[in-house]
């Protein structure tokens, strides 16, 4: 067999992706950076090793649909009816708020007007591919960041469109009324095609995998299940919407039907292999040289995105009355330039918007914000200065939080506070009121906060990591404390301030893993239920059950396999 095109390069990018990864790894650094690092350094503005840029971009591409896709088998319709409110009102905040502060900044230095609306597009769009994939990871699409962050992704995802169309006209200017005819016929299409896939799909994608899976064949379900993701993608780009947007209407469908969970094992493999390429693409792209020769315009953008489009989605946030720390995660976890971002340069390149020295810097500063985001990410839930800069605006801007139960009554001394209000914490209210205990919760999902009110719980919005919630909470006065969350590393930070504020008073907390026992201890926990461990342990009862053991002998091995692990 004679050479096969790319695959030696393809073999220099796995193996610098691996060494690279690993090295930046000692030092705490995630996965992502080490990518982006290993495309630098193998790219044709770094060492050289790799010079078919084109073809790994389009091999990136490929990464990015099944990353949408996989995405999209997590939110199924039902669930993206939970964030409509995000998408809706918090998208077009946050990207208004963008292009408008980045349009003036760029009037504001002598930008022309033309090239300062694109920039506004330009910082507007943030990382669908880096950001989704870190609350995946860390298992936060569910939590109140999370759910704002992706309903944000969506509305940017479908501004795209209109983008895309005007920048051309902004660089041939005709009059506002033709542009606006051309948005608006442009934003109907996409409206139309969402919908229709959405109704075809439901009606026929169900159907069509329960003849794959008759066939009782794994290879012909994964190529169903590829064929149902690069098809949806490859017919929406078709009427002028994004790959991703496509793919991601493709998994909701999906996960709509029984073979949600198969699929989501089947294609995991392929999208991690796919999405790594597609974050060493993008480092292929970074220019040392630029960062050298024009240092101050490179910081002036990072600085933009970092801070200035970071604050932005932060006010976004609290304006649809977000808690501070939701917000200020909102505003880390948004602050990155856009895979999209490159499209609508490239295009604006083309169109004569912008020239090459121009797009230098912008590209430079926006792969090193891609660079540094994963780090931000990881480290924003234990700052806390952010969340207490923001606790004027909050107050200011009128979100409703745990202070508001000081204008009600007081609860009387030894009542519970819950902090958490999801499954666990709705549990554990009911047997609460059920026995005639008092308490006060505190939780930072809205549609939890709104369950509870509905229910006539005292429920607030509240950070359990906040003296002031706590003061507020009367949690010195409290006889326990329940902690229901499910982010281990908040729930350290919660129990050191309960350690300050109210030491004596117990705490109850809920963990996932057996290993985090000891540390949640030693910070002042009373008592620390192990999911791990007590899942198994309901487990071991019921096989043994099963078998008509009896009773006292089941007591028994349950009570031996609890106290193996401390329980």
């Amino acid at each position: 067999m004679g050479h096969v095109p790319l695959l030696d390069e393809l073999a220099v990018v796995a193996v610098l992706a691996v060494v690279v990864t690993l090295a930046l790894a000692r030092f705490r650094l995630p996965t992502v950076a080490g990518l982006l690092a290993a495309g630098a350094l193998a790219g044709p503005m770094g060492m050289g090793w790799v010079t078919s840029v084109h073809a790994i971009e389009v091999l990136a591409e490929v990464g990015v649909v099944l990353l949408l896709f996989t995405i999209g088998l997590e939110f199924s319709l039902t669930r993206l009816k939970d964030i409509f409110r995000q998408v809706a009102l918090g998208g077009a905040l946050q990207v208004g708020l963008t292009v408008a502060a980045a349009a003036l900044v760029g009037l504001a230095l002598g930008v022309p007007p033309a090239r300062a609306v694109f920039y506004g597009f330009a910082f507007a769009l943030s990382s669908t591919a880096i950001v989704m994939r870190g609350l995946a990871e860390r298992r936060e699409l569910d939590a109140p960041h999370g759910k704002f962050i992706v309903g944000t992704l969506i509305f940017q995802d479908l501004c795209v469109v209109p983008m895309v169309l005007l920048v051309p006209l902004l660089a041939a200017p005709g009059s506002l009324m033709d542009m606006g005819e051309s948005v608006g016929r442009a934003m109907l299409k996409a409206a139309a095609v969402v919908i229709g896939t959405l109704v075809v799909a439901r009606v026929a994608v169900p159907r069509a995998l329960d003849w794959v899976d008759a066939s009782r064949s794994r290879e012909v379900f994964l190529l169903a299940i590829l064929g149902l993701c690069i098809g949806t993608a490859w017919l929406t780009s078709l009427a002028g919407l994004s790959l991703a947007l496509g793919a991601f209407l493709g998994g909701m469908v999906v996960a709509d039907t029984h073979y949600g969970h198969r699929a989501m094992g089947d294609i995991l493999p392929l999208r991690d292999a796919f999405v790594s390429v597609f974050f060493v693409s993008l480092g292929m792209l970074f220019s040392p040289a630029v960062v050298l020769e024009r240092p101050l315009e490179v910081a002036l953008i990072l600085s933009g995105l970092l801070l200035g489009k970071g604050l932005l989605a932060t006010l976004a946030a609290l304006a649809m009355r977000f808690p501070a720390r939701v917000a200020w995660l909102a505003g880390v976890g948004l602050a990155q330039f856009s895979e999209f971002g490159f499209v609508l340069t490239r295009l604006a390149q083309s169109s004569g918007l912008i020239d090459d020295a121009a797009v230098q810097p912008l590209l430079a500063a926006g792969i090193l914000s891609m660079f540094i985001t994963p780090i931000l990410v990881r480290a924003a839930p234990h700052v806390t200065a952010g969340e207490r800069l923001l606790a004027p605006l909050e107050r200011l801007i009128g979100v409703r939080s745990i202070d508001a139960a000081d204008q009600g009554e007081v609860p009387p001394q030894g009542h519970v506070v819950l902090i958490g209000f999801g499954h666990g914490g709705q549990l554990c209210a009911r047997s609460l009121v059920a026995c005639g205990q008092a308490f006060i919760g505190l939780e930072l999902n809205a549609d939890n906060v709104r369950t509870g009110k509905a229910a006539g719980y005292p429920v607030y919005y509240g950070d359990g990591t906040s003296e002031e919630a706590l003061r507020h909470a009367h949690v010195e006065q409290a006889r326990l404390v329940v902690l229901l969350i499910n982010d281990v590393h908040a729930a350290e930070r919660v129990l050191d301030t309960l350690r300050r504020v109210a030491p004596d008073v117990p705490v109850c907390v809920r963990t996932h893993y057996l290993a985090q026992r000891a540390r949640l201890h030693a910070l002042g926990a009373a008592d620390v239920v192990i999911e791990e461990v007590e899942g198994a342990v309901e487990v071991i009862d019921r096989v043994l059950t099963r078998l008509d053991l009896p009773r006292e002998r089941i007591d028994a091995v349950v009570g031996e396999a609890r106290a193996e692990r401390g329980g």
